[in-house]
């Protein structure tokens, strides 16, 4: 945990009925010091789309060689790398080397737009990566949820995500640049 982290309680009800996935997850997040809520929550709803009793936050900003959630299996691969951002084309080759399966949601608003446009090429031969982005407004949205103590009900469906509190929620807006092509386990 970094020094100076700003810790965070969440409870989740995640009803996942893409996955048939039902469960409550009490999680505690650390915020690094120079971690917006912003990118808090949206590693709070990476975690909802990929919720499974094995994934679990990474060091995330405080380090460069972990990502922002992973799973690993039993023996202690990496099956899941899940980072935030524009991030390194290097990196993300990188990740996809050490895990199975890489999901990178980029955010940042028009940003996002000149990133693809640099590093699409490259990415786009890497079979194990899938890239979402999430749109200004919805982040920004996602963030005036954050509390240091939040219970959040969480929905998805049919591709669709909903988080909310007892006085607001929120839908997720994503845009799937890049799916991966090379069939993965779960």
């Amino acid at each position: 945990m970094a020094s100076g982290a700003t810790i965070f309680k969440a409870t989740l009800q995640i009803a996942d009925l893409d996955r048939n996935y039902y469960r409550d997850h009490a999680l505690t997040i650390a915020r690094h010091p120079s971690e917006t809520d912003e990118r808090m929550m949206l590693r709070l709803l990476a975690f909802v789309r990929h919720a499974h009793e094995a994934l679990v936050f990474g060091r995330g900003l405080s380090t460069d060689d972990e990502p922002d959630l992973w799973q690993k299996d039993l023996t202690g691969a990496i099956a899941l790398w899940i980072d935030l951002g524009q991030r390194d084309a290097r990196d993300i080759r990188r990740a996809c080397g050490r895990a199975e399966r890489v999901i990178l949601y980029a955010y940042g608003g028009r940003g996002v737009d000149l990133w693809w446009t640099q590093n699409r090429d490259e990415l786009e031969r890497l079979d194990n990566l899938t890239v979402w982005r999430l749109d200004a407004e919805t982040s920004r949205n996602l963030a005036r949820l954050a509390q240091r103590t939040m219970a959040l009900q969480c929905t998805v469906q049919e591709g669709q995500v909903w988080i909310g509190n007892a006085d607001e929620t929120v839908p997720v807006e994503l845009a799937e640049l890049k799916a991966a092509s090379r069939p993965v386990g779960r």
